[in-house]
């Protein structure tokens, strides 16, 4: 894809030109939207995993950056209304200071998914969602006090992932599950969390350039399978136990960063 740089100012017709044309006509197009679908029953049904899923796939269609790119796009607009409205119910004290360190490590992982090789960050970004998947599969949770040192630290290694592969979640949420917090309060928290860290995410990417013309239009077209399907997901949760669905999930995070693997580029290109 040309790197065209997508301007503040850009209206639809802006995006619906050639661009949307090139986009839909590439036959990678159809593999990054059942990509996208599944992540969104993912997101949707569980409230995690559409990241674990999207970027190793999505990377491996197209590249690291397209994928980390359009994920924060996509992932904005669908958690944006649900942030608005956790706000009230969240602890400051407890999103404010992570969210800060999270925001100071956001450019350095920017810096790296701009420097690392395409097919490097690849590989890494396969080792890191397994081994990611196994500590939330093992049950493993922080039970330590919520110091300031162990704040200030997982909120600067989320925000690293955030910036360089938009895999923010994971040390986020063993730190706060953990804790004796109550889950309505851990769950607004989240929210309101991973709202912001997609905003500085987006004024990161903005200001590096990787919002292209292409990107946005991808994302535009990406966007429509994942919400569908994060609806749908939403409405399996009340048929299906939650033990089941965690182990279909794992196990599609599994195959998703197995797969999404260089040596099996020919799977998905």
């Amino acid at each position: 894809m040309a790197a065209r740089i997508l301007s503040p100012f850009a209206t639809v017709s802006d995006l619906l030109d050639p661009t949307f044309f090139a986009v839909v006509s590439d036959r990678r197009f159809a593999v990054a939207a059942a990509i996208a679908l599944v992540s969104g029953a993912a997101r949707g049904f569980s409230g995690f995993g559409s990241a674990m899923i999207y970027i190793p796939l999505v990377a491996a269609v197209y590249e690291p950056r397209i994928a980390a790119a359009t994920m924060v796009l996509i992932d904005l607009v669908c958690a944006f209304p649900l942030a608005v409205r956790a706000v009230p119910h969240c602890n400051p004290r407890e999103v404010v200071p992570i969210s800060i360190a999270a925001a100071a490590a956001v450019p350095i992982g920017t810096w790296v998914l701009l420097v690392a090789d395409p097919v490097m960050l690849r590989w890494i970004i396969a080792g890191v969602v397994i081994v990611l998947l196994g500590v939330l599969a093992s049950g493993w949770r922080y039970h330590g006090r919520p110091r300031l040192p162990a704040t200030v630290g997982v909120g600067f290694l989320s925000g690293l992932g955030s910036g360089a592969v938009q895999i923010a979640g994971p040390p986020v949420i063993l730190y706060w599950l953990g804790g004796a917090g109550k889950a309505a309060f851990v769950r607004a928290n989240l929210m309101v969390y991973f709202t912001f860290i997609d905003v500085i995410g987006c004024i990161a990417y903005f200001r590096e350039g990787l919002f292209t013309r292409e990107v946005a239009v991808l994302s535009l077209l990406l966007a429509l399978p994942f919400i569908i399907a994060m609806v749908a997901g939403v409405r399996w949760f009340g048929i299906a136990s939650e033990r089941s669905f965690r182990r279909v999930a794992y196990a599609i995070i599994a195959v998703s960063a197995l797969i999404s693997l260089p040596v099996f580029d020919r799977l998905l290109r």
